[in-house]
């Protein structure tokens, strides 16, 4: 798997860059802001460009608008967008715009580099991820209104999964269940929430991405 990685921060690129190669995941170049991310993917074409939220000049949104211009010039490259903080809105925005091959991570997962690389193979082969904090937020319904209240709690684990892009397998494996049972689980929740049930994982997400904009 070949990855850039954008960041105006050189720290953080190196650190991500040296945390990465120990994986086992090729490196093939380093951007400090959009533009150049840009011109990267255009030389190297690689599987996967990792990409700031926050770059130069004003720190704002550079490294999103970036991420959509390598999307548009290089829709089978994946893109993993970091942020420092919490931003439910640009989540939710990026992702429900295209979730193929897009994922969405805090900065502090990066140091659990198994599931951080992981994260980038799922990306780079098409799926989507969100973060769990991310996740958290978008399933939070402190009045306990509406379809996501009639989730059971291990219902709403599920999901929580479904939508940080894991597979039925994957979901099994963390909750020590059957697959059979996460299947039953993953059924019951889109029936309650009036979607079609998908294996496509991009599918999955954007199916509970767009339920949870109404």
């Amino acid at each position: 798997m070949r990855v850039v990685i954008a960041d105006d921060s050189l720290l953080v690129r190196e650190g991500i860059a040296s945390l990465l190669r120990r994986s086992g995941v090729d490196v093939v170049g380093e951007a400090d802001d959009g533009d150049q991310l840009v011109q990267l993917v255009d030389e190297l074409e690689p599987d996967v460009a990792i990409v700031d939220v926050r770059m130069p000049p004003t720190h704002t949104e550079e490294g999103l608008e970036a991420a959509r211009r390598v999307r548009d010039r290089h829709p089978r490259t994946g893109i993993l967008i970091l942020s420092q903080h919490v931003e439910v809105g640009i989540a939710m925005r990026a992702l429900v715009e295209s979730p193929q091959g897009l994922g969405y991570l805090l900065k502090e997962r990066v140091t659990d580099v198994e599931d951080f690389a992981s994260t980038l193979r799922h990306v780079a082969g098409g799926g989507s991820a969100l973060d769990p904090q991310i996740v958290s937020r978008l399933l939070a319904d402190p009045r306990g209104e509406g379809p996501l209240g009639t989730l059971t709690p291990r219902e709403r684990e599920v999901l929580e999964l479904v939508a940080e892009g894991r597979t039925n397998k994957a979901i099994a494996d963390r909750l020590d269940v059957t697959q059979r049972a996460v299947t039953k689980h993953v059924t019951s929740i889109f029936s309650k929430l009036d979607l079609p049930p998908g294996e496509d994982d991009h599918r999955r997400i954007l199916a509970v991405l767009t339920f949870l904009r109404r």
